[in-house]
């Protein structure tokens, strides 16, 4: 018995991390669960610090989601050496990145206190630089002109569905924090559809590799992340009426768009890893 239950962690967990690749159905679930159970305790933190989920706050985040992203990318190019790389691996590198914003938060706030947000933006800004200039020092840029396309396709798709929602009337489509969820997530499908068809790039997560192998085409997630974001922000508008659990869940909703399209896209830029 303990040998089976040994062989499932292997399997389903550890495996994945040490050889990186990708996720399966049951460590799928279980980071989703450990999602869920994170979010109520990232609440309690906020309101230990005071902190309300404004513009500036979400701007600042941001910011530490380039540090991850472009942090997984210098894992991607074999920058650390075992055991330390697993550290940046999914899922301990959220904790890392994690445990990074919420220190520079809470000395920001020790010394700026209400304008605590141009410091705590500035220092995701500074360690993303360092991460980007290691990157421009060790490898090349290979494919500018993809990564440019990434931007290029995000852009139109979301003005169009913002410029479309505006004419209909469609005002949670309308909002600027909805559209930038959004747009985050169709920023990863474009990552994906580049990645895959022009690149032969092989996406990691079980729903996007099973709907590319039936479809054969990355853009398949372009109608996926509308058919799903689209109802789940109404839903989040419309049946949350705590404002800071419903600002705290499009917060994270965002981060799990941008993170991913924010590591396709620097990871195609230098093509790190992927030789």
């Amino acid at each position: 018995m303990q040998s089976e239950i040994r062989d499932i962690i292997d399997r389903c967990y550890i495996d994945p991390i040490i050889y990186d690749s990708g996720y399966n159905i049951v460590n799928t679930v279980t980071w989703a669960l450990v999602l869920g159970v994170c979010i109520f305790g990232v609440q309690k933190v906020l309101r230990h610090l005071n902190i309300v989920i404004d513009r500036h706050f979400v701007i600042g985040v941001v910011c530490y989601v380039l540090f991850g992203s472009s942090l997984r990318v210098l894992e991607d190019a074999d920058m650390f050496g075992s055991p330390l790389k697993y550290l940046f691996e999914t899922p301990f590198i959220y904790f890392v990145v994690f445990f990074v914003t919420v220190t520079s938060l809470a000395i920001s706030l020790r010394i700026y206190r209400e304008r605590y947000y141009v410091a705590f933006s500035i220092v995701g800004l500074v360690l993303t630089a360092i991460n980007i200039c290691v990157l421009l020092w060790y490898e090349d840029i290979i494919y500018p002109v993809e990564a440019l396309l990434i931007v290029i396709l995000t852009v139109l798709i979301t003005s169009a569905i913002y410029l479309s929602s505006r004419r209909m009337n469609i005002r949670f489509l309308s909002s600027r924090f909805n559209i930038a969820i959004l747009g985050a997530h169709l920023f990863d499908a474009s990552s994906t559809t580049v990645g895959v068809d022009l690149l032969n790039y092989y996406g990691k997560h079980v729903v996007e590799n099973y709907l590319i192998g039936i479809t054969g085409t990355g853009a398949v997630m372009y109608p996926l992340k509308l058919f799903v974001f689209i109802p789940l922000l109404y839903l989040i508008d419309s049946d949350f009426d705590d404002d800071e659990l419903r600002d705290l869940l499009k917060l994270t909703v965002l981060v799990l768009g941008l993170a991913p399209a924010c590591r396709n896209t620097i990871t195609i830029l230098f093509w790190a890893g992927c030789s």
